[in-house]
């Protein structure tokens, strides 16, 4: 028996049928979903001690379940010292399984530690069913010891549907209970 993620299981079980009522779809197909997660940090302060992008590579790593991989800069700027080919942040991109997985980690343990928090706005939306929200601080992941971190960095969060509108977007993420701001 293969592993199926607890989140994969409600979409097909649960928000798969409430969005077929609430939205009348004619199809199952017509229904949204998320075709992948991207994490990015961005590590301005990388051009001056290579050791930051080590360190946000394996912290990004544990978080994602996942090898991250470095962002090379493309151009030149001289008033940041920065050339091309630059290491100046990390990235992943979830797909399948480790997308459900970290989602679900996100939803139940991440988002909640955050410190004051009182749900995500829902302005990241852009238009075409794609959500970006910001984290101020990685360690409000589990994976992330506080002992272990020397610079707190921020990250940047995708999560990418194949919904047409942010409203079915927005439908299908509260379907799996993302934790949006009331008004």
């Amino acid at each position: 028996m293969t592993y199926i993620p607890r989140l994969h299981t409600q979409y097909t079980e649960e928000i798969v049928p409430n969005m077929l009522k609430q939205f009348e779809y004619k199809s199952v197909m017509q229904v949204p979903n998320i075709t992948k997660i991207c994490l990015n940090q961005g590590l301005g302060k990388a051009i001056a001690d290579k050791k930051i992008i080590e360190q946000a590579i394996d912290e990004m790593s544990r978080i994602a379940g996942q090898k991250a991989v470095q962002t090379l800069s493309t151009k030149d700027v001289s008033n940041f010292k920065l050339r091309k080919g630059m290491p100046i942040g990390a990235r992943v991109t979830l797909r399948r399984e480790k997308m459900y997985e970290f989602l679900d980690r996100l939803i139940a343990v991440s988002l909640p530690r955050t410190r004051d928090f009182q749900g995500i706005r829902t302005k990241g939306f852009d238009g075409r069913g794609n959500f970006t929200f910001g984290v101020k601080e990685q360690v409000i992941f589990p994976e992330i010891s506080l002992d272990e971190v020397k610079y707190f960095n921020g990250m940047d969060i995708t999560i990418v549907t194949n919904a047409k509108t942010d409203e079915d977007a927005q439908a299908l993420l509260e379907g799996f209970g993302f934790p949006f701001k009331k008004n």
